[in-house]
């Protein structure tokens, strides 16, 4: 298996988000589902460069407290 450039696949599917003007993003983890050439799915999980584990847990974590109603996405948690 070798790494790939996922930007133009993310396009492809449609990915988007909402951004407003100024905003900055400063790290990414996407979670892919696989459909293997076998029929098999697999799930992988891609992040930047610049993420280490703690950060990884802590942006999963949020995503599902987010996908789930426990916050909001643009929620201050300070």
């Amino acid at each position: 298996m070798a790494d790939q450039q996922i930007g133009q696949l993310l396009d492809s599917l449609g990915v988007t988000t909402d951004l407003d003007d100024g905003d900055l993003v400063t790290d990414a983890l996407v979670i892919l589902k696989i459909l293997q050439p076998d029929g098999s799915i697999a799930l992988s999980i891609a992040a930047t460069d610049t993420r280490d584990w703690i950060n990884q847990t802590g942006l999963l974590r949020a995503a599902i407290d987010i996908s789930e109603g426990r916050i909001r996405r643009d929620e201050d948690n300070d």
